[in-house]
């Protein structure tokens, strides 16, 4: 049975997750008490958690006065779970915030949790660290501290990139002008292969907005990606002497259990085909065998097929059209695979159910359903010779366009059977009862 969490996980999708943190007073780098040669810049990376919204990692950044022996850690990753909250992440207006938080107390939590606390020691100048302390401390407070979430470009990884590469005087930025080594669509799959269904809803509703080429500074959404972007960054020193941004790193603890998400997307492709035509074969069967044999379970069973069919690639799908008339999700706006499964594919929810009972319009209409849902899977395929269709989605048309032509095939040799003369059929049925006594 599935977790509360895991649903509301699951509903929240992109999110990242939300550490804990506690209001507190400004601290002396706020105020410009502390001195830069007390001060310290770490940069902490999480690895993976459990549910949907740690998949991706967690970030901060911790300022350290080691004078004062005072610390604080900061995270971008706040946001408010409330009953709007849905609301408003289904709107694609989900504001996120940056908080403060105890660094014993924090990594304490992802030790408990079974995650990896790395740990990263800036290499900045005094005056440097004074820069991004008060930056910090600032906006924290509550006139600044609000954003709006966005998951590949405005996320709690990509506000510490910018921060050091603030600190750095655009050196960061500078030496990320180079390729990324995959697209954000491949990132995304290779983070969510912990769980195949999901990372194939995801990969469903998002569109070519992530399949274009990108920069290593694109790639700096995720904390992995940042953290070994800092690990090789070589930075003009006060000597004007390059030199590593990192001073030192220490794991502050390392999970022995887990492990990191893979180097590159998995090979699903062949499986995910494999099951396509596997459903859609299905239902071709279930329509001889009903035919030939009269087979009241076979009936049954079609029905069943194209209920579940339709209600889980009918509520993502029609979940897509609505979010791409009415949202403010970028990833979703005109996104190809509607050509594949839309509010016509839940129609096939009680026109299923109603086959179970033997309803003879239920036929007439699936046929049509699948047969234009199975039309527009071929179009949307077609049209991939033009430029504009270039979505990468071609793992969810081996799923979805042969179950569709499946299904179409079914009932369409379900109305050629139903043609036949009443003395065929019987011929026919004669014919396969022979063939089976003679079986051994």
């Amino acid at each position: 049975m599935l977790r509360p969490s895991l649903i509301a996980s699951c509903l929240l999708g992109l999110l990242l997750l939300a550490a804990p943190a506690r209001a507190a007073s400004m601290p002396p780098w706020g105020t410009g008490e502390s001195q830069g040669e007390d001060l310290a810049i770490l940069l902490v990376t999480f690895s993976p958690g459990d549910d949907v919204p740690s998949w991706w990692g967690h970030g901060s950044l911790v300022v350290e006065d080691r004078r004062r022996q005072m610390s604080r850690l900061y995270n971008y990753g706040m946001f408010s779970f409330d009953e709007a909250m849905l609301a408003r992440f289904a709107m694609g207006r989900l504001e996120f915030w940056v908080g403060q938080s105890s660094v014993g107390g924090t990594f304490r939590y992802y030790q408990a949790e079974d995650r990896d606390v790395r740990v990263q020691e800036l290499n900045l100048t005094p005056e440097q660290r004074v820069v991004v302390a008060k930056r910090l401390a600032e906006n924290v407070l509550p006139e600044n501290r609000e954003y709006l979430y966005h998951h590949y470009n405005d996320n709690c990884v990509t506000r510490l990139r910018d921060m050091i590469d603030v600190a750095t005087g655009g050196q960061l930025r500078e030496a990320d002008r180079a390729p990324g080594r995959m697209t954000l669509r491949e990132h995304t799959r290779r983070y969510t292969a912990v769980n195949a269904p999901m990372s194939v809803l995801l990969d469903f509703m998002m569109n070519d907005e992530i399949d274009r080429p990108i920069t290593k500074w694109e790639e700096a959404f995720l904390p992995d990606e940042l953290e070994a972007q800092v690990a090789a960054l070589q930075v003009k020193g006060a000597d004007g002497q390059p030199a590593s941004l990192v001073a030192k790193s220490w794991n502050y603890y390392e999970s022995s259990q887990r492990q990191r998400p893979p180097a590159e997307p998995p090979p699903w492709g062949p499986w995910i085909l494999a099951l396509g035509l596997a459903l859609g074969g299905l239902a071709v069967g279930l329509a001889v065998w009903e035919r030939q044999r009269g087979s009241r379970v076979a009936r049954l069973l079609l029905g069943l097929e194209n209920a579940v069919v339709g209600l889980a690639l009918g509520l993502p799908g029609t979940a897509l059209f609505i979010m791409g008339l009415v949202t403010d999700h970028t990833v979703t706006f005109r996104n190809e695979n509607l050509f594949l499964a839309n509010p016509l594919t839940l129609l096939a929810l009680p026109f299923g159910v109603a086959l179970t009972w033997g309803s003879q319009k239920a036929r007439t209409r699936l046929f049509k359903v699948w047969t234009l849902l199975a039309a527009l899977g071929v179009l949307g395929v077609v049209l991939k010779v033009l430029p504009p269709f270039d979505q990468d989605n071609w793992r969810l048309i081996a799923l979805i366009l042969p179950i569709s032509l499946g299904m179409a095939g079914a009932f369409g040799l379900d109305r050629v059977l139903a043609r036949l003369p009443r003395a065929d059929r019987a011929s026919a049925g004669r014919r396969d009862a022979v063939a089976s006594l003679k079986t051994p």
